[in-house]
């Protein structure tokens, strides 16, 4: 698999683009069709939490319960989870159209998170 999954690797946090079983990676994908500034904006959050360990701007950063985390730069989210040995794990992303979150973006992210755990715990996801 080699390391196209590693988005960026600070001093706290390595962040992670979460892969399927076949290798691709529904956040990274949507990240590549990004304009430059939209990239730009969440490189900026990467590299924040990823070198400092926090970011204490709810309107950047922000906990969405059940463990899932939102990457916010306008109008984008992408949803993430931590993983141990400092892992940041993104599983997906969307355009924000409204004030709440989409129910089904974030079943996605906690499925998405059920499966990475599982396919560690196997030996399978970095294999």
């Amino acid at each position: 698999m080699g390391k196209k999954f590693i988005a960026y690797e600070g001093e706290k946090f390595t962040i992670e683009w979460y892969l399927d079983s076949n290798g691709k990676s529904i956040a990274r994908e949507y990240y590549e069709n990004l304009t430059t500034e939209q990239q730009a904006k969440l490189y900026h959050l990467f590299l924040m939490l990823a070198d400092t360990g926090v970011i204490y701007n709810i309107q950047k950063f922000r906990n969405e319960g059940d463990k899932i985390y939102a990457f916010k730069p306008m109008p984008d989210r992408f949803l993430c989870f931590f993983y141990q040995g400092g892992k940041v794990i993104v599983t997906n992303a969307f355009e924000k159209k409204q004030d709440k979150m989409p129910i089904r973006e974030k079943e996605r992210a906690l499925k998405l998170r059920s499966d990475y755990i599982k396919r560690c715990v196997e030996g399978d996801y970095y294999a």
